[in-house]
């Protein structure tokens, strides 16, 4: 059996990945419905905490997620968690709309040592199949109130929204204090340089580094105003990728899910410990090395989301 062994490079690292979504099936065995191996979760994470993570946020986009999720994090000092409504999922607001705040807000006040940040929530054009422009507008901004009433940042989601996304934070300006980061940020540099001004973090993942178009973006983005994430178990960084060609960390991998070891990832699933490989990116387009990228993104999440560790 091959045991996972990280890079010295990798293993010298502390980093924190900011969005990860490990109630994902797949860390349960299962594919679409169908159970292909056994729960892995403990063998993904034991492989995030050897490649140099020091913490991870668990993201939720649901309330359904908020038990599960919290399951998962209470006995784990490095695991931590937001809490609030994807905008994708907001119709779920609609029949109780105060019942379902006073749910979220119990959650936050249930587990205040492990929530810390509101989220995931913004607006989602590229799917209005699943929740209406209104609904999500409306939502979203309730959501904000969030952030106001237990002084935590915002882990937000955007996508082919941005006029409609920043118009709502910039009227609620003066409720954020804690202001945030957006997550899986694929736009255009205007578009960050909107958010940066605004004082909002921008969060990079493989989702990030799709194109030549992308790389270019990100490479102009600020060190001070950059988080790394993986979005796992999405947003890989593929060999069709243009940011493939800047990978260097290599892990074992099995192509088909029914072979799975405890020691190999698996091919087509993301896993906190690829995070090395978003670092790996953004050393080659801004041609500074991986340690020092790395330190600059683990003191801007511990500022925005571990300040009390942080002073």
């Amino acid at each position: 059996m091959r045991r996972f062994i990280p890079t010295h490079a990798i293993k010298m690292l502390k980093i924190i990945d900011i969005g990860a979504n490990l109630t994902d099936p797949m860390y349960q065995g299962i594919y679409n419905g169908t159970a292909k191996h056994e729960p892995d979760l403990s063998h993904v994470l034991n492989r995030g905490w050897a490649g140099g993570l020091e913490k991870i946020i668990v993201t939720v986009g649901t309330l359904a997620d908020c038990e599960p999720t919290f399951d998962i994090i209470k006995n784990d000092e490095r695991l931590f968690a937001t809490v609030g409504c994807h905008p994708t999922r907001c119709g779920e607001f609609v029949a109780d709309p105060e019942g379902y705040f006073a749910s979220l807000c119990h959650q936050i006040e249930e587990h205040r040592d492990k929530v810390v940040a509101i989220g995931e929530c913004g607006l989602d054009y590229d799917r209005l199949h699943f929740c209406e422009k209104d609904v999500q507008q409306k939502y979203f901004e309730k959501q904000l109130e969030l952030a106001e009433k237990y002084n935590l940042p915002l882990f937000l989601h955007c996508r082919n929204s941005h006029d409609d996304f920043a118009d709502i934070l910039l009227r609620n300006l003066d409720k954020l204090p804690k202001r945030g980061v957006v997550h899986t940020f694929d736009g255009p540099l205007e578009a960050a340089e909107a958010l940066i001004a605004n004082g909002f973090y921008i969060g990079i993942n493989g989702c990030s580094l799709k194109t030549e178009e992308n790389l270019s973006v990100v490479a102009k983005i600020p060190d001070q105003w950059i988080m790394v994430e993986t979005d796992s178990p999405w947003c890989e960084i593929r060999p069709s990728h243009a940011g493939s060609k800047h990978v260097k960390t290599k892990y074992p991998v099995v192509k088909k899910k029914e072979k799975w070891q405890s020691d190999s990832l698996i091919a087509g699933r993301c896993e906190p410990v690829m995070i090395s490989h978003v670092l790996e990116v953004l050393s080659g387009i801004k041609g500074k090395p991986v340690v020092e990228l790395a330190d600059q993104y683990y003191r801007n999440t511990m500022k925005m989301f571990f300040p009390k560790e942080f002073q």
